[in-house]
């Protein structure tokens, strides 16, 4: 198991890296939008620039880009987004509540619901609860977030005014006020995830009802709410952490078109306004978080297999004999 862990992290640095540098190659090939505005630096940014190298050949350039992040966690300063010459790191640590608000939210909302509904309609197979389930699960996996968020903002937001249209700005995150304009967002991005965790369950819990062991519980004695309970339920919920890991990806992916929907200040809209704008620091900042966060989910993904089940052994090259 060490083995396996120490093998997928060595990977997942290696393409880590292997993204850094063809991001770094392909914006050092864009032009400069800093110097196509001014026609030429100011002495700060002269400054800034020759510290940074970057008036050396590229591979000087990343060989400064790489020891500023790994000694100084420097990932350079913002040229056309924030305020000029300010941080990235500065600039992305005032942005991260917003996006961790939005998807912590979303997580919270998406499990329970996924998994109560999961179980109606493993339960209530191939009878209406269960065809109803099936038509939403269809539906919400189908169509994708954005949909949902335009669909909510007009009918929600604007015909019946329940809910803002945009995200309320500021920093007091424990507000009704707050969480009452982000209640859309959140909507918006939990449809699809709680879809996922409903036919996961379902088909889990389904293929547990019909085994063997499930008959030698009734026939113990135990009702099927019972047996239900503490067996079925228990045995079908081994598959739900990889899940939960994989669709926190889905829900962070999908913030980067839903934050710039509902105008919230946070990763994914900064990512966008950076690209825009051609602010390459600050886009490449929010590139590699957003891998960053990918390659580690996936990990613990791969991992909690290994965690939640002690029957399953990763990396192994046979299995044992019984």
């Amino acid at each position: 198991m060490a083995k396996y862990i120490i093998k997928r992290i060595l990977l997942a640095i290696l393409s880590c890296f292997i993204i850094m540098t063809l991001m770094f190659t392909l914006f050092k090939l864009l032009p400069n939008p800093i110097e196509a505005q001014q026609g030429g630096y100011d002495k700060a940014l002269r400054d800034m620039y020759e510290a940074w190298g970057y008036n050396k050949p590229i591979i000087i350039q990343y060989a400064f880009f790489l020891k500023k992040i790994f000694t100084q966690w420097d990932w350079g300063f913002c040229t056309t987004v924030g305020t000029f010459l300010q941080p990235v790191t500065a600039y992305l640590a005032s942005k991260l509540p917003a996006t961790l608000y939005l998807n912590i939210f979303s997580v919270i909302l998406s499990l329970p619901l996924g998994i109560f509904f999961g179980i109606i309609a493993a339960v209530y197979k191939n009878k209406w609860p269960d065809h109803i389930i099936q038509f939403f699960i269809m539906l919400f996996i189908s169509v994708p977030s954005f949909v949902y968020a335009f669909l909510l903002q007009y009918f929600v937001g604007f015909k019946l005014g329940w809910c803002p249209l945009v995200f309320k700005g500021g920093t007091d995150y424990f507000s009704w006020s707050m969480f009452h304009s982000a209640i859309l967002p959140i909507l918006s991005l939990s449809f699809g995830t709680i879809a996922s965790y409903m036919r996961l369950i379902r088909a889990e819990l389904t293929e547990t009802l019909t085994s063997d062991y499930m008959l030698l519980a009734r026939t113990k004695g135990l009702t099927k709410t019972q047996a239900t309970v503490r067996h079925a339920l228990r045995n079908s919920l081994v598959p739900l952490m990889p899940s939960v890991l994989s669709e926190f990806i889905y829900i962070i992916m999908g913030s980067y078109i839903i934050e710039n929907i509902f105008a919230i200040p946070g990763i994914g809209r900064t990512a966008i306004l950076a690209f825009t704008n051609r602010d390459y620091n600050v886009f490449m900042a929010c590139e590699m978080f957003y891998v960053a966060i990918g390659l580690g989910a996936g990990i613990l993904a791969d991992l909690s297999y290994g965690f939640i089940d002690p029957r399953i052994r990763m990396g192994g090259n046979k299995t044992n004999e019984l």
